[in-house]
């Protein structure tokens, strides 16, 4: 009789044991497909996020420089001719006579190596 009993004790041990295990693995499968789930939802908030970023101001897709003159030195600045973008060392007085009045005009430069290729020339 004492057999009988320890079989039965050890067979609802074994199933205790194997509901604990289930149990385990269903909350464990619950919990990653929630992080899962708050993970795609976090990237696409993160995504949102990107595409909204705006900046104070206009931004224009315009690439080019002006050269102009200012208090006797020649000053570059971006394409709408307004926002400063460097300053140079360069007189204006040291240019030739007919670039020098082209620069108080404002004269455009197309391309960043067009704006360095002049600032070389004209700077030594």
């Amino acid at each position: 009789m004492k057999k009988r009993y320890s079989i039965g004790f050890f067979c609802f041990a074994c199933c205790a044991l194997l509901l604990l295990t289930a149990a385990y693995q269903l909350s464990y499968r619950k919990a990653y497909e929630r992080v899962e789930r708050l993970e795609a939802q976090l990237e696409e908030a993160q995504k949102q996020e990107e595409k909204s970023i705006s900046a104070d101001g206009t931004a224009k897709k315009e690439s080019g420089y002006y050269l102009k003159e200012k208090n006797g030195y020649i000053v570059v600045y971006l394409a709408d001719g307004e926002t400063f973008y460097e300053s140079t060392g360069i007189l204006a007085e040291s240019l030739p006579e007919e670039l020098r009045e082209e620069v108080s005009r404002g004269k455009y430069m197309a391309t960043t190596k067009e704006l360095y290729g002049f600032l070389e020339n004209y700077s030594s």
